[in-house]
């Protein structure tokens, strides 16, 4: 079994809240995340796949590919977007990097089957201080 990774990178803004608290509420449990004028981040996307090599080609499966779909279907959605109001697959969800993390994943996993690898791990860092993975169910 071998896995590969492959980073890409999206801008975006989001707000943390609750429509049903107040906003001294959505401020206690959300802190400065709950700013109703939204706030950004300069995240960074990393796909791991795992997989068997194929003897042929001598790769898991070409990194052009999984770019290229890791941009069709995560981060044209994403980049420069507002990801409560904006991004399909986060629409109904709190906006939060782990709810994004497990959203990418379900945009990908498919395609990544059908491509012949199994999608490992999703991770989104929002900061250089803060990140998410998700290895799925």
């Amino acid at each position: 079994m071998i896995y590969i990774t492959r980073r890409e990178r999206f801008n975006a803004a989001h707000r943390l809240f609750r429509p049903d608290f107040s906003d001294e509420q959505n401020l206690e449990i959300f802190g400065k995340c709950s700013n109703p004028n939204w706030h950004g981040h300069n995240y960074e996307l990393f796909v791991t796949v795992k997989g068997e090599v194929d003897g042929s080609t001598g790769f898991l499966l070409n990194l052009k590919k999984l770019s290229k779909v890791i941009r069709e279907k995560v981060i044209i959605a994403l980049d420069h977007k507002n990801i409560n109001i904006e991004v399909g697959f986060m629409q109904g969800k709190l906006a939060s990097t782990e709810n994004l993390a497990v959203g990418i994943w379900g945009e990908l996993e498919e395609t990544i089957i059908s491509l012949g690898a199994e999608l490992h791990c999703v991770k989104v860092s929002e900061s250089e201080n803060n990140f998410v993975e998700y290895f799925g169910k």
